[in-house]
């Protein structure tokens, strides 16, 4: 399929040449004031995990802006709400905890992301902390940060990712149920009613 490819890092290097001296600066070992402003606006992220065989995973995490619960300058949780119970963030993190996470604001084309080791978390008083619409989560992923800097801008430019004009009407969006039902190979309107259901009635 792919009849020429790169095989090493030094032809890789040849290609696209070196980072600049402040890239090569940029990346931070804790949570300074700075990272913990912007985790305290950030409603969105995601997060990159992948199991002891290396097959990857990356999956949202959403709430209000302040759903992360920052505990000092080398640890945070990340309250797990009710998902489809696939879990495969977690079970990859029960078998290699390494994590990688991209923090998302609204509006701001820059991202902050964080890097790290994670935890499957149960205490029940920092549970309690991330309640949501009175419901604490049943788990929190914990993370003990090794590392964490600000993306540059370049990616939510090229894609123009926050300017409305250049989203697609709703009639041209892809239909997740038709989707959906395609793939499980069940009629439509089930899982109209399934998505419906849970997006209604299992938020929290």
């Amino acid at each position: 399929m792919f009849r020429e490819t790169v095989s090493t890092e030094e032809e890789l290097r040849s290609i696209i040449g070196y980072p600049s001296e402040l890239v090569q600066k940029k990346a931070i070992t804790s949570l300074d004031e700075h990272c913990r402003n912007f985790i305290s606006k950030s409603p969105f992220l995601v997060m990159s995990t992948s199991d002891n065989q290396g097959m990857c995973d990356v999956s949202p995490r959403g709430d209000s802006p302040g759903f992360v619960l920052v505990l000092n300058e080398k640890h945070l949780v990340i309250p797990e709400r009710p998902g489809n119970r696939r879990i495969d963030s977690m079970r990859n993190i029960l078998s290699n905890p390494r994590v990688g996470l991209i923090f998302i604001i609204p509006g701001l084309e820059e991202t902050l992301r964080v890097n790290g080791h994670a935890c499957l978390v149960r205490d029940e008083n920092l549970l309690n902390q991330m309640k949501a619409n009175g419901r604490s989560p049943l788990i929190g992923i914990g993370i003990e940060v090794n590392e964490c800097y600000v993306h540059c801008a370049k990616a939510f430019k090229r894609s123009e990712l926050w300017n409305q004009n250049s989203w697609l009407d709703k009639e041209k969006l892809p239909n997740a149920s038709k989707m959906l039902a395609d793939h499980a190979k069940m009629a439509t309107e089930t899982v109209v009613e399934v998505l419906k259901e849970s997006y209604t009635k299992r938020l929290y």
